[in-house]
């Protein structure tokens, strides 16, 4: 091997197409497998790993926004092109963040720096989004617990409006909505009708949030040995009270048609760049590769992890449980539709009683008695056997009953999740029973989610700072109280419009770069059959060709749609957000301030700092005195170490032909 060979720390060839099997044994006796350190702790087994990784992957997105995005762009559409990309661009990313973390054994920091220092930078970058990410995400949580901790009553507090003090007179406020749309805004958030209208953190939300941060400090205050026994629970127990609440939802009146909607495919949201965009950033806000949990995860297993297998089953079960989220919400949703069209046949029914008693109608126009032991069937065939005279004169006075507008109206709103959830418990018979369940699995998924995104931020730090793995505990305190600190400024009044507007708007783009960064890092500087070569040394089994191609042309290319689509939309479209308007009680769109565009382009920029800046910085570490050294097609670029320098930098190294 050539001395400048020597201070790479991996692998260093360059491939080209001879004899696999001859190239992987020059390989495999010229390189030292690297041993695990010995004081890295690692997981119990490969099950508190798998659900380590699964947790963070299956969040309250697959159940908060999943369904929603469904819903609104195109069905069965929306599943065929979330299952593509998934599998065609989410596998492969997964299955590279997982192996880098595996190969390197460090976290984000650590892996970016030895795989090329002219990217540096993106684990510092993964390390600020989970920062910021971990700040509002505690409050989703926090929000589930208030729920979760109101639910031990009966009837339970959103079933209907509360009276006005010293009297017998509902909140006229309430009355003017549902009490379940009233609960989520007055009671829980005591939301402001403008983002611009400040106060102090809600006590009863600080409280929540407190108790959240307790619970996740207490959860990884051990490292990985505190943190695997606790997935057991926040992990595994969401799937089973997800399967009941699938069966039970199933059984419901109404349910059918719900799935109707869910399973039509509306062939022309295929062609659309909006939708394609849009479940992309599910794919990845979802999935959650950018944000170097799957790395710091993964450093805590031995190399010898079959972790392709591993990239699959997270994605399959990420998949199951959305899924299964989007049945189940599908089904409430076509439930409450049919429900509310009932009542308005009921309603139409007894209007035209009304007329009739008042003599504005003829006696003929009387509906059956039995309409109200079945107005689904009824109703439609009342009004075919009206004389079309007497149809004439009663239309004008009915309501227009069309279930497909009730079902479009049950799926709007603030988050399916909380509202509709909140609305089919009062529905179900045992109503505090299915409240604490509900809650309890939303509170389960926002934890193990959570945990993820700690493991995001202590790894890298343990890894950067050596001398902080001896003190685990104080780590995840003084990681946990700032943490929580920062997260206040989401449960003031105002606070949720803040929550939607980093998550609607913010994150979706510096994960992007990210994993846009990531891939062109191990596709095409250090090289994507490189990396294979040294995954199959590692793993001792083949691994298939066709991630090479995928890492080098279909996911650059993806990611880079995505990148510019979303720039441009978070650009050229006006930004708004769903606010409480108290004068109407109702909800209302409202456009964000000019100042709120201007936080998200500093908080861009701030999030992407870090990668030019350790770009300049391993520059000015280094002597660009570059040597092209032509050999075939391939061109190499060496920058040589200053020679007082301590520190040796990885070669930048580029084939004209594809390193790919």
């Amino acid at each position: 091997m050539s001395e400048g060979q020597k201070f790479d720390t991996v692998s260093s060839y360059i491939w080209s197409d001879e004899d696999n099997d001859e190239i992987l044994e020059t390989i495999d006796n010229d390189e030292p497998k690297e041993e695990a350190p010995t004081d890295r702790p690692s997981w119990a087994n490969k099950i508190e790993y798998l659900l380590a990784q699964v947790g963070f992957s299956v969040g309250l997105s697959t159940i908060w926004r999943f369904p929603y995005l469904c819903f609104h762009n195109g069905g069965g559409s929306f599943l065929i092109i979330y299952m593509l990309m998934l599998f065609l661009v989410g596998v492969p990313l997964l299955f590279l963040e997982m192996a880098a973390g595996q190969r390197m054994r460090q976290g984000s920091i650590g892996v970016w720096k030895v795989i090329s220092p002219w990217i540096g930078g993106v684990g510092y970058t993964s390390f600020m989004v989970c920062c910021i990410v971990g700040l509002y995400y505690s409050v989703l949580m926090a929000w589930s617990l208030f729920y979760l901790g109101q639910s031990f009553q009966s009837p339970l507090p959103w079933s209907k409006c509360p009276l006005l003090r010293n009297s017998s007179d509902f909140d006229p406020e309430c009355e003017r909505t549902t009490p379940t749309t009233y609960f989520w805004y007055r009671n829980i958030l005591k939301a402001t009708d403008q983002v611009e209208v400040g106060g102090l953190p809600v006590m009863h939300l600080s409280v929540s949030l407190f108790m959240t941060w307790l619970i996740i400090c207490i959860s990884m205050i051990k490292g990985p040995k505190s943190t695997g026994k606790m997935l057991y629970v926040s992990v595994l127990l969401p799937y089973f009270i997800l399967f009941c609440l699938l069966i039970r939802s199933l059984m419901l009146e109404g349910a059918h048609f719900g799935l109707k909607n869910l399973l039509a495919a509306k062939v022309r949201s295929l062609y659309s760049v909006e939708v394609w965009r849009r479940t992309g950033n599910q794919l990845f806000l979802s999935m959650g590769p950018g944000f170097g949990s799957f790395t710091a995860i993964s450093s805590y297993r031995p190399r010898s992890n079959n972790c392709v297998m591993d990239a699959f089953v997270v994605a399959f079960l990420n998949l199951t449980a959305s899924l299964t989220a989007t049945v189940f919400v599908f089904a409430i949703m076509g439930h409450l539709a049919t429900e509310n069209n009932e009542k308005c046949y009921l309603r139409n029914a007894e209007t035209v009683l009304y007329l009739i008693a008042a003599g504005v109608l003829p006696a003929e126009a009387r509906p059956p008695d039995s309409m109200y032991h079945d107005p689904s069937s009824i109703y439609s065939g009342w009004l075919k056997s009206l004389p079309k005279q007497i149809k004439d004169t009663v239309l004008p006075y009915m309501t227009n009953c069309n279930i497909a507008h009730e079902l479009m109206e049950v799926m709007e709103g603030p988050g399916v999740a909380i509202v509709a959830f909140t609305n089919i418990t009062s529905e179900f018979s045992g109503s505090t029973f299915w409240a604490i369940i509900i809650f309890l699995l939303l509170a389960s998924l926002g934890l193990s989610t959570m945990m993820g995104i700690m493991q995001g931020i202590v790894t890298p730090l343990q890894d950067t700072f050596s001398s902080l793995r001896k003190y685990t505990n104080l780590l995840t305190v003084g990681v946990c109280v700032p943490m929580f600190l920062g997260s206040l400024i989401f449960v003031t009044p105002s606070g949720s419009y803040y929550v939607n507007l980093l998550d609607d708007y913010w994150v979706s783009l510096p994960i992007f770069f990210i994993v846009i960064l990531e891939n062109i890092a191990m596709a095409w500087i250090y090289g994507a059959r490189r990396f294979l070569a040294d995954l199959i040394i590692m793993l001792g089994r083949p691994i298939s060709p066709i991630y090479r191609w995928l890492w080098c042309f279909l996911s650059p290319f993806v990611l880079l749609v995505l990148f510019v689509s979303t720039l441009l939309h978070l650009f050229l479209k006006t930004i708004t957000y769903l606010a409480w308007d108290s004068s109407i009680s109702n909800e209302v769109i409202r456009i964000y301030p000019s100042w709120a565009k201007v936080l998200l382009i500093v908080l861009i920029t701030i999030t992407i700092l870090p990668i030019p800046a350790y770009f300049l910085y391993t520059l000015i570490g280094v002597d660009f005195r570059v040597s092209m050294i032509h050999s075939g097609a391939t061109v190499i670029f060496k920058p040589e170490a200053k020679e007082n320098s301590l520190k040796s930098y990885p070669r930048l190294q580029y084939l004209v032909d594809g390193d790919c």
